[in-house]
């Protein structure tokens, strides 16, 4: 665990690990870096330094109120790793990180040997999606997480999942409910002003992995379709009984696919 004085905040985040191979692992919303913690131990393991940082607004990092858009997003990432002295990285991202590693790609390709995109699409927000993601922010701040945590376990998780995996669905839920209602808001905000990052994925010249659960809620097969055709070197994996949290409702078939996609950007 560590901690980080930039871009005026303060970022919580693990460094496991060692050596010259790194990954980069993004949460998604409204959760934290503890969401990635089967595969940080998995890939440590392998012999690969995971950095996973709490975002601006979630876990152990600074709220700052109002709107993030993605683009402070990738900047915190950028600024977090040249704190560390980073250079190149594998980056991968669930959901609202996965839209963060798209942006990081826009921003900072040279930086990249391959990009992991999970529950995730490259779509820009549409007219209705504006509303609801300014609507849900007001609610928020209104009500607080509990709520909407409720109301969106089912989706973030396949139902089947919450009564097969309880500690999974409960875990869930928690970094729901310990989120602060002020940086989910904010983020809801500024992804609510997301461009489409399809000309990104097209002129992406390194390899990337695309894993979408076939019961998610959000991410559909068209759009991993659509991923996988933008991306000249990707493969997709169509993991099954999973829904939006593949990395936890299906942990070993996740930490396969993405220690195999590992050692191939290695080799």
């Amino acid at each position: 665990m560590g901690r980080a004085d930039v871009n005026d905040i303060v970022i919580g985040y693990d460094d496991v690990g060692g050596g010259e191979d790194i990954v980069v692992l993004v949460h998604g919303h409204p959760f934290n870096r503890s969401m990635w913690a089967p595969q940080v131990e998995a890939l440590s393991r392998a012999g690969w330094r995971v950095i996973a940082p709490d975002l601006r607004g979630y876990g152990e990092t600074t709220v700052v109120p109002g709107k993030t858009t993605l683009d402070v997003f990738a900047n915190d990432v950028a600024a977090l790793l040249g704190a560390l002295g980073i250079g190149r990285i594998v980056i991968g991202g669930l959901s609202m990180g996965g839209q963060i590693v798209m942006e990081f790609a826009r921003l900072y390709r040279a930086r990249l040997r391959g990009v992991v995109l999970a529950a995730t699409s490259p779509q820009a927000e549409t007219e209705d999606g504006k509303h609801n993601r300014n609507a849900m922010a007001d609610r928020l701040l209104r009500e607080g997480m509990g709520p909407y945590a409720n109301e969106t376990l089912t989706k973030m998780i396949a139902p089947r999942n919450i009564a097969a995996l309880p500690a999974v669905a409960d875990r869930v839920l928690t970094m729901m409910l310990t989120t602060d209602p002020q940086g989910a808001a904010a983020a809801l905000r500024g992804r609510a002003e997301r461009p489409s990052y399809e000309p990104v994925l097209q002129s992406l010249d390194v390899p990337a992995l695309i894993v979408v659960g076939d019961e998610d809620a959000y991410t559909t097969r068209a759009d991993a379709d659509l991923m996988q055709r933008l991306v000249k070197r990707s493969e997709l994996v169509w993991m099954e009984r999973a829904g939006h949290m593949p990395n936890l409702e299906r942990e070993v078939e996740f930490n396969a696919a993405l220690q195999r996609f590992l050692e191939s950007v290695a080799a």
